[in-house]
C-alpha cells in the first residue's frame, strides 16, 4: 500500500538521500538518439532512433534482470522528421498491446509533420498499419505527444496541434493548440478534444493518469507573451480550464523548447519544469494531493544555472525523485534528486555528461524498487539503474 506525503519523515530524510548507480550496456547500433522511457507491471521498456543515411529506425528493448533484451525494430522510414526534443516512444498497455509513435513529414521547409501511431499484440513482432488522432489534413504541426492508459484499457494521446497556424515560418496565421484524442482497445478512436487554444508552440507536453481523470501539463501562452506551466484535467468528458503550477510569470517571445514532466500515483501528483525569468535558467518542482487541482509552493532543483529538460518520478512516500540538466564543473551535467513537500532535498547526483543542447531530454524511470535512467551522450545512447534505498 502506498504511504501519504507525511511518511517521508519516517523514512531516510531526502537530506540524507544517496544511489549508487550501475551502468547498463544498451542494444544500439550505429548513431542513436531520442531516447524514452516507459513503465508497466511487465517492466520498463526504453526505446530509441537509430540513423543510417536518410534512414531512420525506431527501436525498442526490455530491462531484464541482467541488462536490457535484443533490440526489436517497430518501424524504418525516409520521411520522418527528427527533434532532439519531440521524442517517439513505446508503451506497454495493461493486456500487453504495446503502443509506439514516430513523426513523418509532411514539408519540410516549415517543420510540418504528422504524428503517426501504430500498435503490436504479438509483444512487437509485427505492428498495425498507422493510424493516426488528427483528421485535419493540414501541413502543419502535430507532436510532442504523450501517451496514457484510459480507464476502460483503450489509450489516450495528447499533442500539440497546428491546425489553425498559417502555412508560414513565423507562426503569424495563429496559434499553437493542444489536442487530446482516445481510442478503445480496438484502437477505433473515440474522441477528439481541444485542452487549450493557444499553447508554447514546440515545448513536450506530458500526461498521467490520476484518481480523478487524466491529467496534461503544457507550457501555457498569453497575449502577453507569458509561457507558465499550466495543467488541465479530463472531468466526466470535458477539460477543466486550466490552472498554472506556479506563476513564475516568465515573459518570452519564442518557444523556449522545454516542456513540463508529471509523475502521479492516485490523487498524488509531482510536476518538473524549468523557467529562465530575467535570464536565469532554472529547474522546479512542485507536488499536488489533488489530482493537479492546487499545488505546494516550488522547489528549485538545480543549485546554479539550469537548461531544464527535466523529468520527475514519484516514491511511495510522498517525495520524489527529479533529474534535470545544470551546467557545473564548466559542463553540461544530468543531475538527480530527491525533493519532498516540504522543500527539503537531497544532494545532487551526477547520473552522465550532457552534450548541451542536441543530446535531448534525459529521462528517469521508476519500477519497483529500481530507478532506470537514459540519456543521449555523443552519438550513443547511455543507461544506468540505481536501487532504491
Amino acid at each position: 500500500m502506498a504511504l501519504g506525503i507525511g511518511a517521508c519523515r519516517r523514512a531516510v530524510q531526502p537530506e540524507q538521500w544517496s544511489v549508487t548507480l550501475q551502468p547498463l550496456a544498451t542494444p544500439v547500433a550505429g548513431m542513436a538518439i531520442e531516447p524514452q522511457v516507459s513503465v508497466s507491471s511487465r517492466g520498463v521498456l526504453l526505446s530509441w532512433v537509430e540513423q543510417a543515411g536518410k534512414t531512420a529506425t525506431l527501436k525498442f528493448a526490455e530491462r531484464t534482470g541482467s541488462g536490457w533484451s535484443p533490440a526489436r525494430t517497430i518501424v524504418s522510414g525516409d520521411d520522418w522528421f527528427l527533434s532532439y526534443a519531440d521524442l517517439p516512444m513505446v508503451l506497454r498497455l495493461s493486456d500487453g498491446t504495446l503502443v509506439a509513435n514516430w513523426l513523418k513529414t509532411t514539408n519540410a521547409q516549415i517543420e510540418a509533420y504528422d504524428l503517426p501511431i501504430t500498435y503490436s499484440r504479438d509483444d512487437g513482432k509485427t505492428w498495425a498499419a498507422p493510424i493516426y488522432p488528427h483528421h485535419d489534413k493540414t501541413e502543419t504541426m502535430h507532436g510532442f505527444a504523450s501517451f496514457v492508459e484510459m480507464p476502460d484499457g483503450g489509450v489516450g494521446v495528447a499533442w500539440l496541434d497546428g491546425r489553425d497556424i498559417a502555412t508560414s515560418t513565423d507562426f503569424a496565421g495563429g496559434n499553437m493548440g493542444i489536442r487530446f484524442a482516445t481510442f478503445d482497445k480496438q484502437f477505433k478512436q473515440t474522441s477528439e478534444t481541444q485542452i487549450d487554444a493557444k499553447v508554447c508552440e514546440c515545448c513536450s507536453t506530458s500526461a498521467v493518469a490520476t484518481r480523478d481523470g487524466v491529467l496534461t501539463a503544457y507550457r501555457d501562452r498569453d497575449d502577453k507573451e507569458i509561457r507558465d506551466i499550466h495543467v488541465s484535467r479530463l472531468e466526466s468528458g470535458k477539460w477543466s480550464p486550466s490552472v498554472a503550477v506556479h506563476d513564475d510569470k516568465w515573459e518570452i517571445y519564442a518557444c523556449p523548447v522545454n516542456g513540463p514532466m508529471l509523475s502521479a500515483r492516485g490523487r498524488d501528483v509531482a510536476a518538473a519544469w524549468f523557467t529562465a525569468k530575467n535570464d536565469q535558467g532554472q529547474a522546479w518542482a512542485a507536488f499536488s494531493n489533488d489530482s493537479g487541482g492546487t499545488w505546494s509552493a516550488p522547489i528549485r532543483l538545480d543549485d546554479g544555472e539550469s537548461t531544464g529538460r527535466v523529468d520527475i518520478e514519484l516514491l511511495d512516500d510522498g517525495t520524489a525523485v527529479a533529474g534535470y540538466v545544470e551546467f557545473a564543473n564548466q559542463r553540461s551535467q544530468f543531475r538527480i534528486r530527491r525533493i519532498s513537500r516540504d522543500g527539503a532535498k537531497s544532494p545532487p547526483i551526477t547520473v552522465g555528461q550532457d552534450g548541451g543542447r542536441s543530446s535531448g531530454f534525459p529521462r528517469i524511470a521508476r519500477n519497483g524498487s529500481e530507478l532506470v535512467f537514459a540519456w543521449t551522450e555523443g552519438e550513443t545512447i547511455k543507461t544506468a539503474v540505481a536501487a532504491l534505498p
